[in-house]
């Protein structure tokens, strides 16, 4: 790569940095933020302006001792205690006020990227686009990029800008210094005398290029070792809740041994990587390691010979040492946080990826807009899959109050990819829909929130909205009267019910709320016969009393009895526009 690709590359990274930097500091926070920020700067100033008096007072101080006088010994004690309590309080205040920052900025951004990944059903669509490979190789694991990367972001964010701060006022205020005490450098070159003024400090300059360039060199290789290291260590974590979430279908399966496999399988995955960026690691701390302890004695040996000259006393040398290392320390921060800059960078490219591909699921065709109707009706409906093949085409269908429509036909056929159609959230999907505003959809897989069982049964709103006895009553009428009494229970209640008890569930869930329609996929398919007659009794009874519809996907026979009509997806011959197409009957 060369400068040019390199400065270009460099300046898209502060970009990204800025992009995701500026909406915090743009927000309705904004003067807390930038009064936090202006306070911890100036904390920093201070800072540096302290360093400036403690290299001051180390001339007096050892000139005092030089000259062996005890008034100047004691003066400058007290000097000492003065400067060192005001560095104290300043380190305290930099500290809290640079982690309540931190904290502040976490807070802003995990509630604001949990808004834009949960509003208009991005998670949705991220998901749909990582499992079908649709828009490239969509982020993974979003709950770490939110939780981990975001809080690892602002205090990198705000740790190596304040670092970068430091150093550079800190080079600022002492190369005057440096300078004036370095005094001129004579160079004889084939008979000629040539004066270097500032000596000290070009060569503080040059010890630091040579170590920055040769930190660069061996530790770039960092970057995507962390970048890799979080994504293996949020897989290992992500299949052993997966572990959890299964526990039962696994145990059932006697599948331990095989999720050990698994999850050893990906641990090991996770210590070679980490193995990798060790000996990365290690071979940067050779080298800063190494070059730190040179810096000590460096400034020392290039100074000593004007001290024994007797060009410069003691406490010159000491200031002379100080601002080096001052100097020093400032133009080395590229070198000693060449390591947390390559953290920094993995966890600004896993946050931008995140960010962008929320805004790619935004951009995106969220699924069909749905007006408001008293009935159902379908208007040249196309249905497509994320491969683009065409499954329905042109499908034009009607449902009007007290209308009971079963949707069947083959499995793969594409009913549940109808069901998210009419529910608007399928992508690829063009036309018209028109449905009831109240209606309530019951997916093959009902999700239950832990905790409170009020909470599960009333989700997602909240369960001050009902009163106990509409509770226990859905309860009961859902055949869970064994439920009805622990409605405080708090629980996993999605792994703690069968598959039966979770469809019942999600039954009462709809006889609570009372809609006027009901679309329900394979909401019975757990029940037996006796319990499915009773829960579509209480359906239909339901949806009459609130003059509406129901409209259901199954496959068991039974299930027809209690429909007035049919929608049948039919395969259609190889050429057709679609591969199935619905056949509308009634009876």
């Amino acid at each position: 790569m060369g400068i040019a690709d390199k400065f270009r590359s460099f300046w898209v990274f502060v970009l990204r940095v800025g992009h995701l930097s500026a909406p915090y500091f743009q927000s309705q926070e904004k003067w807390k933020a930038r009064g936090l920020f202006a306070a911890i700067v100036a904390l920093n100033l201070g800072s540096v302006y302290l360093a400036v008096l403690f290299n001051d007072w180390y001339g007096r101080f050892y000139d005092g001792l030089q000259a062996k006088s005890a008034t100047v010994f004691w003066t400058e004690i007290g000097n000492f205690s003065y400067i060192a309590f005001s560095a104290i309080v300043v380190a305290v205040y930099r500290f809290y006020l640079t982690q309540l920052l931190e904290m502040n900025w976490r807070k802003w951004m995990t509630n604001y990227y949990m808004q834009r990944w949960l509003d208009g059903k991005a998670f949705y669509q991220m998901e749909l686009a990582r499992f079908t490979g649709r828009n490239g190789a969509a982020p993974d694991n979003p709950d770490q990029r939110i939780s981990e990367d975001v809080n690892g972001f602002t205090a990198q964010t705000v740790g190596l800008s304040m670092g970068l701060l430091n150093a550079s006022v800190t080079l600022a205020s002492f190369v005057g210094i440096l300078w004036g005490l370095s005094g001129a450098f004579t160079v004889n070159l084939a008979g000629d005398a040539y004066v270097i003024p500032g000596f000290m400090v070009w060569m503080a300059v040059l010890y630091c290029l040579v170590g920055s360039v040769l930190s660069h060199y061996i530790g770039r290789s960092q970057i995507a070792l962390n970048f890799e290291q979080q994504r293996r260590e949020a897989d290992f974590r992500n299949h052993m809740m997966r572990v959890r979430e299964y526990s039962e279908s696994i145990a059932l399966d006697r599948g331990q041994a095989v999720e050990q496999a698994h999850l050893s399988t990906r641990f090991t995955s996770v210590l070679a990587n980490y193995l990798a960026l060790l000996k990365a690691q290690k071979n940067l701390i050779w080298f800063t390691s190494f070059f730190g302890q040179a810096a000590v004695i460096f400034p020392m040996i290039v100074a000593a010979p004007r001290y024994f000259s007797g060009a410069i006393q003691l406490g010159d040398l000491m200031k002379i040492n100080s601002a080096f290392g001052r100097v020093q320390d400032s133009l080395s921060w590229f070198v000693d946080n060449y390591s947390s800059l390559a953290a920094w960078r993995a966890t600004v490219d896993r946050l931008t990826s995140f960010d962008d591909a929320i805004s790619l699921a935004g951009a995106a065709n969220p699924g069909l807009a749905q007006s408001g109707s008293d009935g159902l009706a379908l208007v040249d409906l196309d249905i497509a899959l994320p491969t683009g093949a065409v499954l329905l085409a042109g499908t034009t269908l009607k449902a009007r109050a007290g209308d009971r429509i079963l949707l069947s036909g083959p499995s793969g056929s594409g009913k549940s990819t109808l069901f998210r159609t009419l529910a608007g959230i399928w992508p690829f999907a063009t036309g018209a829909v028109a449905r009831p505003a109240d209606s309530m959809f019951i997916p093959q897989r009902p999700y239950f929130p832990n905790g409170p069982l009020r909470e599960a049964l009333a989700y997602p709103e909240p369960a001050t909205r009902y009163s106990d006895d509409a509770m226990q009553i859905a309860l009961r009428d859902a055949l869970l009267p064994a439920l009805a009494a622990e409605l405080d229970t708090a629980d996993a209640w999605g792994q703690k019910l069968s598959g039966g008890e979770q469809q019942r569930l999600a039954i009462a869930r709809v006889l609570l709320k009372q809609p006027a329609w009901v679309f329900a996929d394979e909401a019975t398919s757990a029940l037996d016969d006796v319990a499915e007659k009773t829960i579509y009794q209480r359906l239909l009874a339901m949806v009459a009393k609130t003059g509406g519809g129901l409209v259901s996907i199954a496959h068991k026979p039974s299930v027809a009895d209690f429909h007035n009509g049919n929608w049948r997806l039919e395969a259609q011959p190889d050429g057709a526009a679609a591969r199935f197409k619905v056949v509308a009957s009634s009876g």
